[in-house]
């Protein structure tokens, strides 16, 4: 897409020119220790999480290089030049065209399915849709160049993907290269095309950083840096000094360096091995580790029993905080009863993933309308009382007492600094709730939220609602709201000067600085790749595709997304099994009936499960829904319950780990850039089951006993209002 757009013009110059990294020029001398890095007129001694306006563009009229955005510059997007030492260079967006000329409409169509003349029809509608029928609204805005603009164009073409493009080990430069395609086309935050949500735009990358060295893990002393964070160059690893990885779950090391998310599905596996350490006690909550939130899952399962040579438990003590009786609690050795959504405080809030709106900051609370069953706690009172006990820092007083009395008391008088303002909700805040976004701790917060619809929303002036990336009253807002920390523009990346960094450490052009170990050279350098490229999901290069010829996906349905609070009885009705959804004419190549059991096999295990024909799905492709088979007795069901008997798990058939090779024996089966789990790369083979074979799923697993406290099961239910209230008839 991006070829043919680039191909036919369709691009918007000066979209790329202004807002973009597209016409600054790179340094091409590939002797050079700045090899693929942009060239600066000066280089401060520390940049901050910004992007200095110290690059240079090459001059059409000028034809010589001049500081980007100076007045009446008009620099080339494509050619080569070369300075007045010899150091050859080209413009970012040169680059991209180079790089993308491989990749054809008939290219495309090789992989797809999609047919060449599609995509170049598509093309060439999002092209002239951009073009040609723009929106423009009466709305003044000043730039950050100083620049006034009468009124807010845009190019009406905008996207939305999710898992689709990001389960995938290739799935960061996919994504890339979408974003790519939304910029050359000249959608970012302007009518029409992709809009922000607050705290978005964020610095590239942002500002808060992960510990990066073994020191920086003391008893009795606060992290030195966050537990997630963005690393802008290989000196912000979690690595040791063999640059081996730090953590747990091996984020942040030179396995997966951009983890910003961490990698949950690999820390059971990693722990049981004592790869990179042993641990004492595994926490979990909010994920079910024993079943769906788990690949490799029957493994898995059998790594959280395992004992070692003396008997003892590989991982000694697990404590597991749930609502309900999940998979996971059977292998507990405390579990915390948990709450659900409507028995306890909740926040969607601005230090986290809000649920912002176009037209400005949106936050929200939960408040609950039940009081907890038995001796449940919420899991985030359990957090504060933890930290009060152990006396942590952000828990105590100087004088050693503790802080905060409960959730809800914490939310309302935390804040990201002494005397910052800043806390977890940003409506109703000083001593009368009289202040938005900043200001002091408001006693009555939670009243306020809860006489307002639990919402708070602060409309943004017309003028800050658009091209936020460069709009000068909206960043010195977002400044003055600690929502940024720099009022200077962020500018869209074509061409990842992070990437290249990381790169360069592999080829050895980092004087003084990290390496990666020998084993990840090659992949480092093929993967931090400055520009997005197609590469094959690295399990399916593992993989022999003749053996397993079909892909297979799994997804949660909208009423089980979150399953640990989302639970309902009356939402578990609606899917009480499920079946391996495949297209027909794929089904009878295999000899499978529809509705029929089969066997759908990888090379990491099979399960037995229900057919189902669906003309909806690709024929190379097969998928079912997610965290509907249960095990046998979980979730207070019956043990020949629908879910167990007919439900299906497909994660028993997903590796959480990559055959060994070059790279190593134990590497995730993730993205190598950011760790984002393969959960949609598994190739497999189907088949008929047996005649003579159980009509249920497999794996099957021993029932799990009730729980302690766990009330009498109904037989039945019956949902009308009153039913089983006192006096009902």
């Amino acid at each position: 897409m991006i070829n043919e757009i680039i191909r036919t013009g369709l691009y918007d110059r000066e979209f790329l020119v202004q807002y973009t990294n597209s016409a600054e020029l790179v340094n091409m001398d590939e002797n050079s220790t700045e090899y693929g890095m942009f060239l600066r007129f000066e280089v401060p001694k520390e940049e901050g999480c910004f992007d200095p306006q110290n690059k240079l563009w090459w001059d059409r009229d000028l034809n010589k290089p001049i500081s980007t955005h100076t007045p009446g510059a008009d620099p080339f997007l494509m050619g080569d030049f070369q300075l007045a030492d010899g150091t050859p260079v080209k413009p970012a967006f040169q680059l991209l065209k180079e790089r993308v000329e491989e990749y054809t409409p008939e290219w495309a169509e090789d992989i797809t399915g999609i047919p060449a003349e599609t995509i170049k029809r598509l093309a060439h509608e999002m092209g002239i849709t951009a073009r040609d029928e723009k929106i423009e609204l009466p709305i003044a805005w000043t730039d950050v160049w100083d620049n006034e603009h009468e009124s807010v164009t845009g190019n009406p073409v905008s996207f939305h993907a999710m898992r689709g493009l990001a389960a995938h080990s290739n799935g960061f430069q996919t994504i890339r290269a979408m974003g790519i395609l939304m910029s050359i086309l000249g959608t970012i935050d302007r009518p029409g095309g992709f809009r922000h949500k607050a705290p978005f735009p964020r610095p590239i990358p942002p500002c808060p950083k992960s510990p990066n060295s073994p020191d920086d893990v003391q008893p009795n002393t606060p992290l030195n840096g966050m537990p997630l964070g963005w690393p802008a160059d290989p000196d912000d690893l979690f690595v040791d000094e063999k640059g081996e990885p730090v953590r747990i779950d091996k984020a942040f090391s030179w396995e997966h360096p951009l983890s910003v998310h961490g990698l949950m599905y690999n820390v059971i596996t990693n722990a049981h091995r004592g790869d990179p350490y042993r641990i004492d006690t595994l926490l979990l909550f909010m994920a079910n580790m024993a079943w769906n939130s788990s690949m490799n899952t029957d493994n898995v399962r059998k790594m959280l029993n395992d004992k070692d040579e003396d008997g003892e438990y590989k991982i000694p003590f697990i404590v597991v905080a749930d609502a309900f009786q999940s998979e996971t609690v059977a292998f507990a050795d405390l579990v915390l009863p948990d709450t659900t959504y409507l028995e306890r405080h909740d926040v969607m809030s601005m230090l986290d993933r809000p649920i912002s709106e176009y037209d400005g900051p949106v936050d929200s609370v939960r408040i609950p309308v039940v009081p907890p069953t038995g001796e449940c706690k919420p899991f985030q009172e359990v957090l504060i009382e933890l930290g009060s006990r152990l006396k942590l820092p952000a828990f105590t007083t100087e004088d050693g007492k503790r802080k905060f009395r409960d959730y809800p008391d914490f939310v309302t008088n935390f804040e990201t600094a002494p005397g910052s303002g800043i806390g977890f909700l940003a409506g109703w805040r000083g001593k009368g709730g009289e202040k938005q976004m900043r200001g002091e701790p408001n006693p009555n917060q939670w009243k306020m939220y809860e006489e307002n619809n639990c919402v708070f929303h602060h409309e943004m002036p017309k003028s800050y609602q658009y091209m936020r990336n460069w709009n000068q009253g909206y960043l010195q807002w977002a400044q003055g709201n600690a929502l940024t920390r720099y009022d200077e523009p962020i500018n869209c990346h074509i061409y990842s000067e992070v990437l290249q960094k990381f790169r360069l450490a592999a080829q050895d052009k980092n004087p003084g600085g990290r390496v990666p170990p020998e084993r990840l050279r090659k992949r480092i350098e093929t993967h931090f790749d400055p520009l997005p490229f197609y590469s094959e999901p690295l399990e399916s290069q593992l993989t022999n595709k003749h053996t397993y010829p079909l892909n297979a996906i799994t997804q949660r349905p909208m009423a089980m997304y979150h399953s640990w609070d989302s639970q309902n009885a009356w939402l578990r009705q609606i899917h009480t099994y499920n079946y391996l959804h495949l297209h027909p004419q794929t089904a009878r190549a295999a000899g499978i009936e529809d509705e029929s059991w089969m066997w759908v096999e990888s090379m990491h295990g099979k399960v037995r499960c229900l057919s189902r024909y669906s003309e909806a799905v690709e024929p190379g492709t097969v998928w079912t829904w997610n965290a509907i088979g249960t095990a046998s007795g979980a979730w207070n069901l019956d043990g020949s319950a629908n879910e167990s008997k007919q439900g299906f798990l497909l994660n028993h058939v997903i590796g959480e780990e990559l055959p060994a090779n070059e790279a190593g024996e134990h590497l995730s089966n993730s993205d190598p850039v950011t760790g984002q789990a393969g959960w949609y790369d598994v190739r497999v083979r189907i088949y008929p089951a047996g005649k003579e074979e159980a009509a249920e799923t497999f794996p099957q697993y021993d029932d799990m006993p009730a729980v302690p406290g766990t009330p009498t099961r109904r037989k039945w239910q019956q949902y009308f209002a009153g039913k089983f209230s006192k006096g009902a008839k």
